[in-house]
């Protein structure tokens, strides 16, 4: 595989080609908008279910709300998210400390923040791809990929093989795009973990609320829709292989027994394991190139850190936003367009990354004098610039 060819636009009048490898939010966000400029999108997801990994909840800030409305899917947001009236930081036992609204990164006609249910925008997203006419198939991922300067030749996991103009590797932390194209980046563990379910949105709770004390580094909840919440508790990591997921729930009610008000009633309604969720918190970060030829990464593929400004979805969504709109607008799709994506999204990415893994740093070594107003601030107010 040539490390770096040069890209020439395809013949005049032909029809430029896209595998997207990975269908969640960044992969299909980015299928939607190439289709949109007529662009040739096939999507390969390696999942047969393609809701399967959606996860229990979501936090949308106002810029990744931004990128939701170039992609279509911001009505059924508005629809079926809720768009919390504020944040407020508790006490273990539900008094409240502090309430402030948030600053509206996605411009002043975007709410702060929406929450939903993951597996709503993973549908909104799902059915928006369909209607895009890309060719999507599933259960299916790439096994080889080999290119030249015209091109890449990908043999795919059910015997098929087609070649591209460009193949974007938008298949999450873990992804075997990264592996295949040679970049030894991977993931770091942060020491934390976090226990994740939705629950019935007890009465009263319109905001999302965050204590930070008790046993827990952050035990926080955020509206979900009219009738839904998304509850998490951060900890210290636990070994992931000790835990029994049949005792899930048993441990997060365990957990938040520390903490009153809400947590009440949510925690009385977590009495299904299947529906909750254990994770690290991991940081990642591609610093050099996130191309290699024509593959190129896109989203968690790239970069992930703890959601302490709940901001992965939303730097996810941005780098599909940019990377469609230089390959939407350029004629010539070379080395130069992928080095110029890299560019404009390293540094934004950088201080997401920095400044949310500052935060959680801060909580895990119990530092009381941060300066966590202020480096919120600072990060947020940045993120109102456009990517």
């Amino acid at each position: 595989m040539a490390d770096s060819p040069t890209l020439h636009r395809p013949p005049a009048g032909g029809t430029r080609t896209v595998l997207v490898v990975g269908g969640g939010t960044s992969g299909s966000a980015l299928t939607v908008l190439l289709r949109r400029a007529g662009i040739a999108v096939d999507l390969v997801e390696a999942s047969p279910d393609w809701k399967a990994a959606a996860g229990s909840g979501i936090t949308l800030q106002g810029n990744a709300l931004r990128v939701l409305r170039e992609v279509g899917v911001l009505p059924g947001v508005e629809k079926y998210g809720y768009a919390a009236e504020g944040v407020a930081i508790l006490t273990a036992d539900g008094t409240v400390l502090h309430a402030h609204e948030e600053l509206r990164t996605g411009g002043d006609d975007l709410p702060s923040h929406i929450g939903m249910q993951r597996p709503r925008l993973q549908q909104l997203l799902i059915e928006q791809v369909r209607a895009s006419g890309a060719d999507v198939r599933l259960g299916v991922r790439p096994t080889a990929l080999d290119q030249d300067g015209e091109g890449v030749d990908v043999t795919f996991s059910d015997g098929t093989s087609r070649r591209y103009d460009l193949v974007a590797g938008a298949d999450g932390l873990g992804s075997a795009t990264r592996e295949m194209i040679g970049i030894t980046d991977r993931p770091e563990p942060t020491g934390m973990g976090i226990w994740r379910a939705p629950a019935p949105r007890p009465a009263g709770v319109r905001r999302t609320e965050m204590v930070y004390a008790g046993p827990c580094f952050i035990a926080g909840y955020c509206p979900t829709s009219e009738d839904t919440v998304y509850a998490y508790l951060v900890e210290r990591a636990r070994d992931r292989a000790t835990l029994d997921p049949a005792a899930y729930a048993d441990e997060m009610r365990a957990l938040s027994a520390g903490y009153g008000g809400a947590w009440d009633e949510i925690r009385a309604a977590l009495t299904d394991p299947d529906v909750v969720n254990y994770t690290w918190f991991d940081r990642h970060l591609v610093e050099g190139p996130w191309h290699r030829g024509r593959v190129v990464l896109v989203g968690d593929a790239a970069h992930c850190c703890p959601p302490t400004l709940a901001q992965g979805a939303a730097m996810s969504l941005e780098d599909a936003l940019v990377l469609a709109e230089l390959l939407t607008t350029r004629d010539e799709w070379d080395d130069r367009l992928l080095t110029d994506y890299h560019a404009r999204r390293l540094p934004r990415v950088r201080m997401v990354v920095d400044a949310s893994m500052q935060l959680a740093t801060w909580l895990r070594d119990g530092v009381r004098d941060a300066d966590v107003p202020g480096l919120m601030g600072r990060t947020m107010t940045a993120l109102k610039e456009l990517p």
